[in-house]
């Protein structure tokens, strides 16, 4: 059983840029406003893993025993997040339609 102790919760420099990324094509298609209410959404779930981290299920393109590797799904975005002991390290957030390649490579984000 996964322990649900509280955690402090970090985002990597891949998600900041990732998620500019997010927000400049949002911008494009529909709009600032509907850009900036996207990444607030995204923050507000991100900045709550803290006590919901365990909410989401294991990120079934990076298996572990220890389910480290979790997801959570945005709309057409995921959202991959690795747990440690003491804390989450937000990765990357990633189009639905990203290899899988791509999305493997976030086991080495530190």
């Amino acid at each position: 059983m996964v322990e649900k102790k509280k955690r402090e919760v970090a985002v990597s420099e891949q998600f900041t840029e990732d998620l500019k990324s997010v927000y400049e094509y949002g911008e494009e298609i529909f709009g600032a406003a509907s850009a900036k209410s996207f990444v607030s959404e995204i923050y507000s779930k991100i900045w709550s893993l803290d006590q919901t981290w365990a909410h989401y299920p294991e990120c079934r393109h990076l298996p572990t025993k220890d389910q480290i590797y979790r997801n959570i799904i945005l709309g057409s975005y995921l959202v991959i997040y690795r747990v440690n002991n003491d804390h989450i390290l937000v990765l990357r957030i990633l189009h639905g339609h990203s290899s899988i390649t791509k999305i493997k490579g976030s086991r080495k984000i530190q």
